[in-house]
């Protein structure tokens, strides 16, 4: 620890308790819900970050996080320490090239079943093969691809700042998947819009295959057909209240200059999901 850090600490004394800050979830234990965020804090740990993440974890909890905004390749967090002013912390990371993400879309798009999931509030959990298969990483590959800085004195990287912003920022995937293609490059709307249009217009290539004819399957037309084979998903992912009009295909409806399904998403968001 540096002179001009203990000096910091001794004048500043304890942190500063918030009342209105962003809390983890998760009280105990492993941070993260999910496959694809424990996936994210794997990753950081296996930078050697481990022993330092844990310092950021009470900070988490306790809610000494004020704010977290996401946008491409930047998350942006101000996090109450020991100041009276709260310390800034960013942590970037690479986002993906336009080329490189029509290459991903393509990919989606002939996968309706990842598209199905993402809305239903999962992540695939072979997505990580798809995007190996392009030759590109989901998640950081190597410490390079991520930088970290806090606007407190410490000099480690992630300070526990730093840290608590990465634990909400799992937390934050937990809830929505679209998130971590979001860092990457791809915003909600954007991605299924691409989406939606790359399937159109391969939907009118598609051979799809005709039904027999009734006289043909008499025998087995009444009797009862095997699920074995069907997935339904997680049944503890959060599914999101408003995904069935990400399912829209493009209602030609406007309220003043605004879409009718983003009109509507207020009030889908407002319901709560049946138990």
């Amino acid at each position: 620890m540096s002179e001009h850090w203990s000096g910091e600490r001794s004048r500043y004394g304890k942190t500063i308790k918030v009342d209105n800050g962003i809390k983890a979830v998760s009280k105990r234990g492993d941070i993260g819900a999910t496959w694809w965020s424990r996936r994210f804090i794997e990753v950081l740990e296996s930078f050697g970050m481990g022993g330092r993440l844990t310092r950021g974890r009470n900070y988490a909890r306790q809610g000494q996080v004020l704010s977290l905004s996401l946008s491409t390749s930047m998350v942006i967090a101000l996090v109450q320490g020991s100041r009276p002013t709260p310390y800034k912390t960013r942590i970037a990371i690479k986002s993906f090239t336009g080329q490189e993400w029509q290459r991903i879309e393509h990919a989606l798009a002939g996968k309706a079943l990842y598209a199905a999931k993402l809305l239903a509030g999962e992540m695939p959990p072979d997505i990580e093969t798809l995007f190996a298969s392009l030759g590109l990483q989901l998640f950081p590959a190597t410490q390079r691809e991520l930088t970290m800085d806090c606007s407190c004195p410490d000099w480690e990287v992630p300070c526990k700042h730093l840290a608590a912003t990465c634990y909400l920022l799992a937390e934050s995937f937990d809830k929505d998947p679209f998130e971590i293609l979001a860092w990457r490059g791809r915003s909600r709307e954007d991605l299924l819009e691409r989406l939606r249009m790359l399937r159109g217009t391969t939907r009118a290539a598609v051979v799809r295959e005709e039904a027999p004819p009734l006289t043909r399957c008499l025998d087995t037309f009444w009797q009862r057909q095997t699920t074995s084979n069907l997935s339904f998903g997680d049944p503890t992912a959060v599914v999101r209240t408003d995904a069935v009009l990400d399912q829209l295909d493009g209602v030609p409806i406007t309220v003043g200059r605004t879409s009718l399904a983003e009109v509507l998403r207020p009030a889908y968001l407002s319901l709560k999901p049946a138990d």
